[in-house]
């Protein structure tokens, strides 16, 4: 065998090394993400299979918009979850409505982009201050936990179970292990469930492999587009957490380099091709900045190979039935512990940001906080209805307009600090 047939062999086999390693690496970040960006659709009516198909066009859609330098992984955002469901209410059901609310969302961080490319984001972060972004976040979470709530009544012991299995891994486990907690816990409920006869198999058994995901057009009506779009202002916070803490991790400034703008302008049109085909809004995921770190491969391509292999599983429909016979008492404790954890950031942002707790910032604060939270906790005391075209009416949620209230005060009380 000649010197150059070696050095080609070798070469060759380093190949096939290098991809079944990226192979191992992006099915951890698979798994990482698989949990959480399932549970949004399953808690709100969307359909799994398109939000795995979603987040993997999301993630390339992203890739491609940052020039492949940021590892990040986009899955289905928490945030949006109360106002779907508010939606989901006033339109009798149809989330297409949702959609329609959460690609015009999407649409206002790609021109969100622009307006920080062109004027800086220094300027930006001065009217979303943490004393705004934070109560906003806690009151996103605080409002799920009746949900979550209501659907561990369908059976406490399993709820209970299956709470206490995330919790105890979160606490205890280390590594890869604590970051599949949700994963496991879910998996430990459904099986005692399946034990219990609580299971249906039938819609398992009677469902293809493989199947076209139902995708669906949005549906664009602007009461909904009132109620969805505020959100905006507490997910454009998260989002510069997740890449400041994501750089971080890899030893990089994304915010410099490939820049806030595009990291905005990958989130917005990852949202807005996920809402147009029936998928839920994209946001980056901490969790798989949690694997980089654990496995201290900061490859970007990684992602890239786990966004095909999302892809791929929204093909596989009896993935989606398997996810769709989960009892909702899994659902709810599994749920509890996570939107806990959504309330929990909104005070880790109060407190890691230094927030003074002065009176103007106190009354700011507890104004969103009353406001946010009144419209589940008051009997809908802080809802306020306009008027729509052709004699319909809506609603907005509290906690749409505890944000609109939250930037307009502290812009009023903090106006010296905001120049």
């Amino acid at each position: 065998m000649t010197d150059n047939v070696i050095r080609k062999t070798i070469a060759d086999d380093s190949v096939v090394l290098g991809g079944m390693k990226k192979s191992v690496l992006a099915l951890q970040h698979l798994i990482a993400m698989f949990g959480a960006t399932v549970l949004v659709p399953i808690l709100t009516g969307l359909h799994p299979s398109i939000a795995l198909f979603t987040a993997g066009c999301g993630t390339l859609i992203f890739h491609s918009c940052t020039r492949g330098k940021v590892p990040v992984f986009l899955g289905s955002s928490f945030a949006f979850i109360p106002v779907i469901l508010k939606v989901k209410e006033l339109y009798n059901g149809d989330l297409a409505y949702a959609q329609g609310g959460m690609f015009v969302a999407g649409l206002i961080y790609v021109l969100l982009s622009f307006l920080i490319k062109k004027i800086g984001v220094e300027k930006i972060e001065r009217y979303l201050a943490p004393q705004v972004v934070g109560p906003m976040i806690m009151v996103i979470g605080l409002n799920l936990i009746p949900t979550a709530f209501g659907m561990a009544k369908e059976n406490l012991f399993i709820a209970a179970i299956t709470l206490g299995v995330a919790l105890m891994i979160n606490f205890k486990g280390k590594g890869l292990i604590k970051q599949l907690s949700i994963l496991i816990a879910v998996l430990v409920g459904y099986v005692i469930s399946f034990r219990m006869g609580l299971v249906d198999t039938e819609l398992i058994q009677n469902s293809p492999i493989l199947a076209l995901p139902p995708f669906r057009l949005p549906k664009f009506d602007i009461g909904a587009i009132a109620i969805t779009t505020p959100i905006v202002l507490a997910v454009f916070m998260e989002h510069l957490g997740d890449i400041t803490t994501n750089g971080q991790v890899v030893g990089k400034n994304f915010i410099e380099d490939p820049g806030l703008n595009r990291t905005l302008l990958g989130d917005g049109l990852a949202t807005t091709f996920a809402t147009l085909v029936g998928g839920p809004a994209n946001t980056t995921y901490g969790e798989n900045t949690g694997v980089l770190a654990i496995t201290k491969n900061y490859d970007p391509a990684v992602l890239r190979v786990a966004a095909v292999f999302a892809i791929a599983l929204g093909f596989v429909a009896k993935v989606g039935s398997v996810l769709s016979t989960i009892p909702l008492a899994v659902m709810g404790g599994i749920s509890l512990m996570l939107f806990s954890m959504i309330s929990l950031i909104g005070v880790k942002t109060i407190k890691n940001q230094n927030v003074e707790f002065n009176w103007k910032n106190i009354l700011i604060m507890g104004t969103i906080l009353a406001i946010g939270l009144g419209s589940d906790y008051l009997s809908g005391l802080f809802n306020i209805t306009i008027g729509i075209p052709l004699n319909d009416t809506v609603a907005i949620t509290g906690l749409s307009f505890a944000a609109l209230v939250g930037i307009i005060l502290n812009a009023v009380l903090n106006r010296k600090t905001n120049r």
